[in-house]
């Protein structure tokens, strides 16, 4: 296997291991629009990345953990509701940083690889900082899996439980927010919340306890890398698309089988 594959491949399965139990999260709590907004405000990060020429990935965590921290004050506030709220924010943010990054005319940024992927440019550095942000959420995880369980089945009565509904909220959603900013890189913006969505969506369907889907979700993400990388290196296609079309045709096959969760 050529290196620069391996790579691409220990990138992808970093991300399809923490994408597994936050996407069984985001299934169960119908955040997949939440996802979607978090992963077009990515744009915007580079933008700000560009402008004070700091590191594009630590440009676009940052703007990620931002747009969250905003998106978590203005749901409190209730002023909109939280379906139309994301659908404005997701729109414009992408509008606007593609917009920004356009007018960057000097610098030369492979625009397609930010939006679809480039997981085969991954480099030494890149990977570490995968490896390391997934181990980071990960813990996190681990951490904060029972009071998460807790508020997605029942937040308020979570609530009068003593848990922290919103505190506890919050850190989902900057996990999350974590995880998109290291998956620009394997899938792009456009397709990030496939990979978050479709593996905990197949494992759904196979598993019977909470536990037991978020590792499922995991396999099942990590197995899509590898043969959306294979079917990329066998047929000359685009990475992140072929990672996306494994982890749809996976999907399609748990169709069969009658839904646990």
């Amino acid at each position: 296997m050529p290196d620069f594959l391996l790579t691409a491949l220990l990138a992808g399965v970093a991300v399809a291991l923490v994408a597994g139990p936050l996407g069984s999260f985001a299934v169960w709590r119908r955040m997949a629009y939440f996802g979607d907004t978090l992963a077009h405000s990515a744009l915007l990060g580079i933008t700000f990345g560009l402008l004070i020429g700091i590191n594009l990935n630590l440009a676009v965590a940052i703007g990620c953990l931002l747009l969250a921290l905003i998106l978590v004050a203005m749901q409190n506030n209730r002023f909109l509701a939280t379906d139309t709220l994301l659908g404005i924010l997701s729109h414009s943010t992408l509008a606007l940083g593609l917009i920004c990054v356009s007018l960057f005319s000097d610098t030369r940024i492979d625009l397609l690889a930010y939006l679809f992927g480039d997981i085969l440019s991954v480099n030494k550095l890149d990977l570490i900082t995968i490896w390391l942000t997934s181990c980071v959420v990960i813990v996190g995880l681990i951490w904060l899996w029972r009071p998460l369980l807790a508020i997605t089945v029942h937040e308020e009565l979570a609530q009068v439980e003593g848990i922290p509904v919103n505190k506890v909220r919050t850190a989902l959603m900057l996990l999350m927010a974590l995880v998109i900013a290291i998956a620009m890189k394997v899938v792009g913006v456009l397709l990030i919340t496939a990979l978050l969505i479709i593996p905990a969506a197949s494992s759904r369907r196979l598993t019977h306890s909470p536990e037991t889907m978020a590792v499922v979700a995991s396999l099942l993400g990590a197995l899509a890398v590898g043969l959306g990388l294979y079917a990329s290196y066998l047929w000359d296609s685009p990475a992140g698309p072929s990672i996306v079309l494994a982890a749809a045709i996976l999907f399609a096959l748990t169709l069969t089988k009658k839904q646990a969760l």
